[in-house]
């Protein structure tokens, strides 16, 4: 198991895995290997996480709250229940408009 991952055959809350940071941004990687990572998010209200771009696709699944995710030009509210796919080479960024958690799912073979 690698370093900070969950255990396997083991059914865990998500909202165990995880401490919100007050005014800020806490992350845990839940898995990892070479096809990617999932990585578990926890967002206080007002925070967010710059305008950046991957090389690979990345899938956002909303737990809990609210997000905003810019992709490119567009601009997605998603909330709990929502997936949200983040195509490689696009600019995006995530805010926070009230507490929230999500899963981000990198998927690290380059698209074709």
């Amino acid at each position: 198991m690698a370093p900070g991952t969950i255990p396997p055959a083991e059914a865990l809350e998500l909202a165990a895995l995880i401490t919100p940071t007050e005014h800020g941004i806490s992350s845990r990687v839940l898995a990892k290997n070479g096809g990617g990572t999932v990585t578990l998010f926890a967002f206080d209200a007002g925070e967010a996480l710059s305008e950046h771009t991957a090389p690979f696709d990345a899938l956002v699944l909303v737990i809990h709250g609210a997000l905003t995710l810019t992709i490119g030009a567009k601009t997605v509210e998603a909330r709990p229940g929502a997936v949200v796919r983040m195509p490689a080479g696009v600019s995006h960024a995530v805010n926070a408009f009230e507490p929230a958690r999500m899963l981000l799912i990198m998927l690290r073979e380059r698209p074709a």
